[in-house]
C-alpha cells in the first residue's frame, strides 16, 4: 500500500481550462473524487461533460490547470503518461473492441501487453471478469456476434482488467438500444456498491439517484452546482439546474 494518507483525493483538477478555438469549453474547473466515491456529471449537450471526463487520462489536453491522480500530476505525454493512464479505465460512447480479437483476446490484451501479466494468469482473471459482467459465455466469440448491450459489458470487462484506480464512463449507453441500457446499468450500479471509484457521464437519471454519492452538473463549460443526489434532485439551487431537470424529469 501507498504511504498517501486516506484524506488524498484520488483525482484532483484544479484551475482547469480547456479552449476549442474560440470556444471555452472548460471553465475553471475544480473539482476533487475521493477513493470509492462516484460522481455522475449531468447536464445539457455541449456543457463540456464528456470533455471533462477526457482530460482525466489526457485524450484531451488542457490548455491551463493541473490535473492529479493519487497525488500524482499528469504528465503531458510519453512513458510516464502512459503509466498513469494505465490507472485510468475508459469506457466510451461506442465499444471501441478489436473486430479481429475474441472477447477474451480483447480483455486480455492491455493486461498483457501493457501490465507483462502472464498470459495464463490474464486469461483467468479476464474469465472472472466476463462472468462478473454476465457475458462469460461470449469468451470465444468476435464482437460482432454481440449485443451492444453485450460489447459494452465487455469493453467495461477489459477496462476492469488493468485493475484501473478510478473508472471513466463517457456517455457508456447511448449508442445502446433502450433494452440494454438497464444491462449496462447494472453492471455499473455493482461495480460502484463495490467501491470502485467511478466518474459518469450520463443522461440517465435513475442511475445518478441511483448509484451516485454525488452529482456534479455542468452548464457552458462549468461547474454550476455539486451535491448529493437527493439534495440535487429534489432541491437544486441554481436556476439552470432547475430549469434542467424540469425539462427531462416532467417528460
Amino acid at each position: 500500500m501507498t504511504s498517501r494518507t486516506a484524506g488524498e483525493p484520488l483525482v484532483r483538477l484544479s484551475g482547469v481550462e480547456k479552449w476549442f478555438g474560440q470556444l471555452h469549453v472548460l471553465q475553471d474547473i475544480d473539482l476533487t473524487i475521493d477513493r470509492g466515491e462516484v460522481v455522475v456529471v449531468i447536464g445539457p449537450s455541449g456543457s463540456g461533460k464528456s470533455t471533462l471526463c477526457r482530460t482525466i487520462n489526457r485524450l484531451e489536453p488542457i490548455d491551463s490547470g493541473e490535473i492529479a491522480i493519487d497525488g500524482q500530476r499528469l504528465p503531458e505525454e510519453g512513458k510516464d503518461l502512459a503509466r498513469l493512464r494505465a490507472d485510468v479505465g475508459m469506457v466510451f460512447q461506442s465499444f471501441n473492441l478489436f473486430a479481429h480479437k475474441t472477447v477474451l483476446e480483447n480483455v486480455t490484451l492491455g493486461p498483457v501487453k501493457v501490465r507483462r501479466q502472464p498470459k495464463a494468469d490474464a486469461e483467468r482473471r479476464a474469465r472472472e471478469l466476463l462472468d462478473r459482467v454476465g457475458v462469460g459465455s461470449q469468451a470465444d466469440k468476435y464482437p460482432a456476434q454481440l449485443s451492444g448491450g453485450q460489447q459494452q459489458r465487455v469493453a467495461i470487462a477489459r477496462a476492469l482488467a488493468m485493475d484501473p484506480k478510478v473508472m471513466l464512463f463517457d456517455e457508456p449507453t447511448s449508442a445502446l438500444d433502450p433494452e440494454m441500457i438497464n444491462e449496462v446499468l447494472d453492471v455499473m450500479t455493482s461495480l460502484a456498491r463495490d467501491g470502485m471509484t467511478m466518474v459518469v457521464v450520463t443522461h440517465e437519471m435513475g442511475f445518478a439517484r441511483r448509484a451516485a454519492n454525488r452529482v456534479v452538473f455542468m452548464d457552458g463549460g462549468r461547474i454550476v452546482e455539486s451535491a448529493d443526489p437527493e439534495t440535487f434532485f429534489t432541491n437544486p439551487q441554481s436556476d439552470r439546474a432547475k430549469d434542467f431537470l424540469s425539462k427531462i424529469l416532467n417528460h
